[in-house]
């Protein structure tokens, strides 16, 4: 899959992984997709679920390596 946009924020913890996430979509136009790295189990399940609640696409949440997730979001809104 083809990203226009990544964002690794490894090291980061909730809520800052959802609004760092948050401020990167609102700069990309819609359609575009962007995927997220995070190193937090919690930030995993969380900021799909927030970017759901914000009307946004969650196409993808992968487990990429023992504690490490991509989360694919298409920007909607």
């Amino acid at each position: 899959m083809k990203y226009d946009r990544e964002l690794d924020i490894r090291g980061d913890v909730c809520p800052f992984t959802f609004v760092k996430s948050k401020l990167v979509l609102e700069e990309m136009e819609k359609g575009e997709i962007l995927r997220v790295i995070v190193d937090y189990r919690p930030s995993a399940e969380n900021v799909p679920k927030s970017m759901r609640e914000e009307g946004q696409e969650v196409l993808a949440v992968n487990q990429i390596g023992s504690s490490e997730w991509e989360i694919i979001v298409r920007k909607v809104k």
